[in-house]
């Protein structure tokens, strides 16, 4: 750089600088309309068929609530808390449910699809209610006794039936023992899981207690109405094929950097033109080829059709390197 630099700087100087760099933020006042999609979710139902899972939850609720007032004799509500949609990796891998007690169901012993998970604290409180005890100071952590445990296989085999519905429409078989602490699907990492939250609470007590059934979505097609059409016959490969021909197609800024050179304010506030810039490589080194602030190729400056090109020589290893 030609030495012009001075000891000072006006203020019109400065403030011309920081005009040009923006002093302050700009606000983004337009407002957008977006719809939220969250996907880390699955989305094998949709809007129409959930509603379908909400009316026969909603039977499924008043069936447990009959249930429950036949083996425990009082009356009892049960309400469906939430139905959501889950990938299988999400529900094995959690910790907060490892302690729970499950029971598997299926259309056969061999095949199971689903389970009715009944977490600790809830096990305690409804194995008190099957013996008619008004309290219990057992640990929500620690385990049943036999007698405890054989009463809340019971009821949970109740529930399982009535969740095959009154016409037994799902027609489910409940395995023969509770197991607890794990995960007793066959269900791969991406298949697609509803899990379907109650509360249950005694008529004369303000103390409810959660529960949930789980099951691979696939089995409740004929309750949501689902069909082949739906999903326009499309495999997951076809599906992974489309998207990825999509990002082969989208449009990425790359950008060629020189070299760079560091300056002091006062020095970049006194550049003029016909000044000389001493950059940070030599003029044998390769230009940068710059992707989303990472170098992916190195090359060496040229020309083509009257404009400025980059021949490009090597490849970063975040490509693999080329020579």
């Amino acid at each position: 750089m030609s030495g012009r630099a001075t000891k000072s700087m006006s203020r019109e100087k400065i403030q011309q600088l920081l005009m040009a760099i923006g002093s302050e933020p700009k606000e983004d006042n337009a407002q957008v309309d977006s719809t939220e999609y969250n996907w880390q979710e699955p989305h094998y139902f949709n809007k129409e068929q959930l509603s379908k899972l909400d009316y026969f939850t909603d039977s499924v609720a008043l069936g447990v609530s009959q249930k429950f007032a036949k083996l425990c004799r009082s009356e009892f509500n049960v309400t469906i808390s939430s139905t959501t949609q889950h990938y299988a990796y999400e529900l094995i891998n959690s910790d907060s449910e490892q302690r729970d007690y499950y029971l598997p169901f299926g259309i056969s012993q061999e095949h199971m699809c689903g389970l009715v998970g009944i977490p600790g604290q809830t096990a305690v409180d409804w194995a008190t209610q099957l013996l008619g005890d008004s309290e219990s100071e057992k640990d929500p952590g620690g385990d049943l006794s036999p007698l405890e445990e054989s009463l809340l296989l019971d009821l949970a085999s109740a529930l399982v039936e009535v969740f095959s519905g009154p016409d037994k429409t799902l027609d489910f078989q409940a395995a023969q023992n509770i197991v607890r602490g794990q995960w007793p699907l066959e269900a791969e990492g991406t298949e697609e899981i509803c899990k379907i939250f109650f509360e249950v609470k005694k008529a004369d007590s303000e103390k409810s207690s959660k529960a949930y059934f789980l099951i691979l979505c696939n089995k409740l097609t004929p309750i949501a109405g689902r069909t082949a059409q739906d999903s326009g016959g499309v495999s997951t490969e076809d599906i992974s094929k489309v998207i990825l021909g999509h990002l082969q197609e989208m449009p990425v800024l790359i950008t060629s950097q020189l070299a760079s050179a560091v300056l002091s304010f006062e020095e970049l506030m006194n550049l003029q033109a016909d000044d000389i810039l001493l950059l940070d490589k030599r003029v044998d080194q390769p230009v940068e080829l710059i992707v989303d602030g990472r170098t992916v190729y190195y090359g060496r400056p040229g020309k083509s059709a009257g404009k400025y090109a980059v021949t490009i020589t090597t490849t970063t290893t975040a490509f693999g390197d080329t020579a």
